[in-house]
Formats: structure tokens, sequence, C-alpha cells
């Protein structure tokens, strides 16, 4: 599958998973001929992206392949994959239970499968604007927070993640706004009183998301999807 192809199916797969905004929201894929970042046109759902709906943006955020300018927030997506030269893909998206948790400034405990993604650390969090990351300084002081972890919060705004395949940034988008939601769910109805410890909790990361379950968890969102 091309980078362009696998672009493409990534936001559509963040559609079947819930986390379409209408048409605010994106992921983007590293070109592998080093050009820049293959993402979607700005101005169109998740759901709709399709060959003709997605550009080739260079490193200097202009449009390369493509239809229209650059996405204004183009710039998540370049400082994190240029920080980070051994990811592939970035995903930043609205997710509703993501955008309520990171409201209550609590940490994230790993009450659930998902919640054991962090491997009992809490997810980072981006504090520094909670508007539009919309120039090369923002990306790169959202890549700083996001270090090495799977995927980060953003107060106020959304959530970023990121992955050594596309596969992965889709599904570490998908499983952190899942832990946020189950545990906005378990303290609707009380106080936290279980979860894993640290050791369970890194264990229970490799045993849960190793790559074939990362990609077990894609491929079925590619099939609820409906695409060949």
């Amino acid at each position: 599958m091309t980078a362009r192809d696998l672009a493409i199916a990534a936001n559509r797969a963040l559609a079947a998973a819930g986390q379409s905004d209408m048409v605010w929201g994106h992921a983007a894929v590293r070109d592998p001929d080093g050009r820049g970042i293959w993402i979607k046109a700005p101005g169109w759902g998740f759901e709709e992206i399709d060959g003709d709906r997605i550009q080739l943006v260079s490193w200097d955020a202009e449009v390369v392949e493509g239809d229209g300018a650059p996405h204004k927030e183009c710039h998540i997506h370049l400082e994190i994959l240029r920080h980070r030269p051994d990811l592939h893909g970035t995903v930043h998206s609205h997710a509703q239970a993501a955008v309520a948790f990171a409201a209550l400034d609590t940490p994230l405990l790993p009450i659930s499968h998902e919640g054991a993604l962090f491997g009992g650390a809490d997810v980072p969090r981006f504090t520094v604007t909670g508007g539009l990351v919309r120039t090369p300084d923002l990306g790169r002081a959202l890549a700083g927070t996001l270090g090495d972890a799977p995927a980060a919060l953003m107060p106020k705004h959304g959530l970023v993640a990121a992955g050594t395949s596309v596969q992965a940034a889709v599904m570490h988008a998908v499983l952190l706004d899942g832990a946020c939601r189950t545990q906005l769910t378990a303290m609707a109805a009380g106080p936290v009183r279980v979860w894993s410890d640290a050791a369970e909790a890194a264990a229970k990361r490799d045993e849960c998301w190793p790559a074939s379950q990362i990609d077990a968890g894609f491929g079925y969102l590619a099939r609820k999807d409906g695409r060949p």
C-alpha cells in the first residue's frame, strides 16, 4: 500500500472509530521519498477522504501534490515527524471523551486494557495553548510534549497520537479516547478504587498491544469502513 493509500485508510479508520468532528481533525503519513507528509485536504470529513482529497505537503508546509492550501495545523504532523525520524504516522482529532477527560486535569489510570497503553504512567498533556497549532514553533512544542509517548492530550482542544506505523498512530488515538471514556464512566459512578499497578500495567501494555494486535484493531476499523 502506498503512503497516499495509507493516509486515506487512516482517515477513514478514524471515522469508523467515531473520531469525526465534521471536517476537523486529520491523519498524516510520512512520504517514503522524504518529500513531506500525505494528509487530508482541508474542508473534508474523515469518512470523505479519497485519492482526490489528499495532499502531499512539503516540510516547508507547501502543497506539492493535491488541490488547495495546506491545513492550518499541518505543523502538528510536520514537526512531530521531523522530531522523531522513527515515526511514520500521526493523528490529530477532537475525540470527545479525550477532550472531556482532559478538562478534569486528573491522571489517566490503567483501569482498562486501553489505559495500560501508557504502562501505568499518566498521559502527557500539551498546555502551551488550547488554540490551533498553526506555527512551526507550536508544532515543535507539541512534539516535545509528546516525546516518545504513543499519544498526548491537548486540553481544551483534542488529542495527538503517533506511531512507528500508520496503523499504530490510528490505534493509539483510538485507545487513548477509549481509556478516557472508560475512566469518565467509572468516575461518574463513584471514586475509582481499582487499577493496575505500574508493573502490571507495563506487562499488560506488552501483552495487549503488540504490533499484531494493533494491526488487528486497525484491520477491524478498515473492515467497518467498508472500503476494499
